[in-house]
């Protein structure tokens, strides 16, 4: 009888378990895509030349990786990385002086990391 209520317990705790798992999941991706919303909309645009007007914004993307049996979602841009640290960090100019910043990249990091971290606490006390 001992025995049974264990295994029990044990497979309550592996269902739990399971349910946070996939709650992680699914605010990671959930938080990640909607830091993409935001990146698109606040990245800056090219003013100056109508061809390439809004490629760097439009560029955002969530990549999914799995790796043993964990999720991790990276936002990039697909189109420009390489303006992603000229635009966020200032940098020389050709004659002399530095770039302003155009820090766009860092609000929505603080902002999707404590909103992944709110949705989750709050997910594991629901005992979703």
């Amino acid at each position: 009888m001992a025995n049974s209520s264990i295994l029990d317990i044990n497979d309550i705790l592996a269902g739990y378990g399971d349910d946070i798992q996939t709650l992680i999941q699914d605010e990671a991706e959930k938080i990640a895509k909607e830091g993409v919303k935001t990146l698109k909309a606040t990245s800056p645009k090219n003013k100056k030349s109508t061809a390439n007007r809004g490629k760097y914004a439009k560029g955002w993307r969530v990549k999914k990786e799995n790796k043993r049996g964990e999720v991790h979602c990276i936002i990039h841009n697909a189109t420009d990385y390489q303006l992603t640290h000229l635009l966020e960090k200032p940098h020389l100019k050709r004659n002399g002086g530095y770039t302003a910043p155009i820090v766009h990249i860092k609000p929505v990091e603080e902002q999707c990391v404590s909103e992944y971290i709110k949705n989750v606490e709050n997910g594991i006390r629901k005992g979703n």
